[in-house]
């Protein structure tokens, strides 16, 4: 008599099947990211309703419906496109944020901490105060200049393996730099430009639309086989390196290729959007902690993004109306506490900094 015995299932995993496919889902992460969608479609109507005009929520709903209404101008036109912008810049910088933290192994490893948005702005500012480029070429710039920070930190802090701490440490004196080298170009430039090199310093996503969002488009199409690959990828990531190598996982070109998506997914929503200080820090450590998983979930992170960078927009045109603050100096305003309590709460926990 023989029997069969069914496959263990992990603990708070359900398993989901779509045809003769299956696979399983972490319940407490679905559950948030269900709450995320929901909580960002209410701050998504919020954000086309409000402004020096009111649409009421069911106006905007019909215009989004596609029916004609006397405010589809100041919605479709006018709203529409710098929330789309926002969404994106911030499910971009959720996922950069989430993939670098994870082949970093440490929390305060985000593209704006270790000099990959440094990277992207001293280029972008560059191109700007010198009138080397329109700004629809800006983005791809920027992707440049991330990736270049990125290589000259990832050759530096490689000592025989990718040691977390010198990652961070050499990374925050590449972004001191680099910062320093921005500084310098607008200082070289001409006084007009040097000012919106400013602006665009702080992070905004003021006068952002359809045409200066496209580059931040066809980026987050092309890249999204890459980051459904990152997803499965990062599940081995999370392995110490002993047991990742016993599985045939050759750790050197994964953790690569996730550093590579997360670099240039951070370097192109930098080149649209300006700098948006604590995003990447932000979301991945707030997605992992409401969802309590090993390791940091792309979706959650992505959706945390989104909603950190469209509240704080909304925030920032609204709170000193008709004063207009950047999306960057509502979230640094949120960020930096956020960093120094996780600076404090590190060196508790590891006994050392």
């Amino acid at each position: 008599m023989s029997a069969t015995t069914a496959p263990v299932r992990p603990a708070g995993y359900g398993l989901v099947r779509a045809g003769r496919a299956s696979f399983l889902v972490h319940r407490r992460s679905a559950l948030v990211a269900a709450g995320l969608v929901l909580l960002l479609a209410a701050v998504c109507v919020a954000y086309l309703c409000v402004g020096e005009r009111f649409v009421a929520p069911a106006e905007v709903l019909k215009i989004l419906a596609g029916e004609r209404a006397p405010a589809a101008f100041v919605v479709e036109d006018l709203r529409l496109p710098r929330l789309a912008t926002g969404l994106m810049v911030g499910a971009a910088f959720g996922i950069a944020g989430a993939l670098i933290q994870t082949v970093a192994r440490n929390p305060l490893a985000s593209p704006d901490i270790i000099g990959i948005s440094q990277g992207a702005g001293a280029v972008t500012v560059a191109a700007m105060t010198f009138g080397l480029a329109s700004y629809t070429v800006l983005p791809y710039l920027s992707i440049a200049g991330g990736v270049l920070a990125a290589a000259l930190v990832y050759v530096f802090a490689w000592r025989g393996g990718l040691h977390a701490t010198r990652f961070v440490l050499i990374g925050i004196g590449f972004a001191i730099a680099l910062r320093s080298l921005t500084t310098l170009f607008m200082t070289k430039g001409d006084y007009l430009v040097a000012q919106q090199a400013q602006i665009w310093m702080t992070g905004s996503l003021n006068g952002r639309g359809w045409d200066e969002s496209l580059p931040l488009r066809i980026t987050l199409l092309v890249m999204l086989p890459a980051v459904l690959w990152a997803a499965r990828a990062q599940r081995t990531v999370a392995l110490d390196d002993d047991t990742a190598t016993a599985l045939g996982v050759r750790l050197g070109r994964v953790r690569l290729g996730l550093v590579a998506v997360g670099v240039i997914l951070a370097s192109v929503a930098t080149g649209v959007a300006g700098p948006v200080d604590f995003v990447a820090l932000l979301a991945p450590q707030i997605a992992r902690r409401t969802t309590r998983t090993a390791q940091i979930p792309l979706l959650c992170s992505a959706l945390m993004g989104a909603l950190v960078v469209v509240a704080a927009d909304l925030l920032g045109r609204r709170l000193f109306s008709p004063v207009e603050l950047p999306v960057g100096v509502l979230t640094a305003a949120v960020g930096a506490p956020y960093l120094i309590w996780l600076i404090m709460r590190s060196r508790g926990v590891g006994g050392r900094s």
